[in-house]
């Protein structure tokens, strides 16, 4: 007699009959995704030790571990870690495609200048591969008062460009009256000074980066680093507890994402201006 209710239904897999696999999606970088528990949504932004990150719209990034709970277009899916094949071609903290197997070109008689030396451990972080690979130096300027000094004993040229990145180069301010009188001076043709309006480097690291909704205010007449500190409750008394607190800021700086574009956009244009071909 045939048996209407077929095998045994308490047999292996019995539970997963009827149901609808979740399917599996590599969590490749700008995938967009829906975080089931609570709607956060967001496009896939890297993926490590088994977590994703994924940022919105607005730049607010949260990590979920890698598996279920993901919904793309409404529909359930588990987030896998995407195979290296996948992930198309690599790029650099800078956001450029990385060139591979690419060795370090001869220097260029080009420079840029950065005055500070945490502006250039900043600029070496996000940049240095890129520049690597153009063959551009960055040299440490101590300050843009000895710009004019430098100049006249290694004066520049259509083959030997300088660059300068300056802080707080704002209408008015001394940085501002230097870089005028160097554009209007024989040189000028051949350097060409920017900067960001923030006093101080650091702050050219998102306050999102940091994890802080923004950098505090500090009052005029107190060294503004020393007061940062101080609002964040850091030690300052010592050349060495200003410089741990640079290096905790830097570590937080992982991609041009981490950088306000007031810095972006400067740094970029002195890259195209001393790689530009002399013509």
């Amino acid at each position: 007699m045939d048996d209407r209710y077929g095998s045994d239904v308490l047999a292996a897999g019995w539970r997963e009959r009827g149901v609808k696999p979740v399917p599996q999606v590599p969590a490749e970088v700008d995938l967009v995704v829906e975080v089931a528990a609570d709607g956060f949504c967001g496009a896939v932004t890297k993926v490590q030790s088994g977590a994703v990150e994924l940022e919105d719209r607005v730049g607010r990034r949260r990590l979920f571990p890698l598996g279920g709970g993901f919904l793309i277009d409404g529909a359930p899916v588990r987030l896998t870690a995407p195979a290296a094949s996948a992930q198309g071609p690599r790029r650099t903290a800078s956001g450029s495609f990385a060139v591979a197997d690419q060795r370090a070109r001869t220097a260029l008689p080009s420079r840029i200048l950065v005055e500070g030396r945490h502006d250039a451990e900043l600029v070496e972080k996000v940049w240095g591969a890129d520049l690597r690979v153009e063959g551009v130096v960055v040299e440490y300027l101590q300050g843009v008062d000895l710009l004019d000094e430098l100049l006249a004993a290694e004066p520049p040229s259509a083959r030997r460009r300088y660059g300068v990145l300056v802080d707080h180069l704002v209408p008015g301010s001394k940085e501002s009256r230097i870089a005028e009188a160097v554009a209007r001076g024989p040189h000028g043709r051949h350097v060409r000074i920017v900067g960001h309006p923030f006093v101080d480097v650091w702050q050219c690291v998102t306050p999102r980066a940091l994890g802080i909704a923004a950098w505090p205010e500090i009052p005029r007449g107190l060294d503004w680093k020393t007061g940062i500190c101080r609002a964040f409750g850091w030690p300052h008394e010592t050349q060495a507890d200003t410089a741990r607190a640079w290096q905790y800021i830097l570590s937080k700086v992982t991609t041009y994402r981490d950088l306000e574009p007031a810095l972006l956009g400067r740094v970029e244009e002195l890259i195209d201006f001393v790689t530009e071909p002399a013509g």
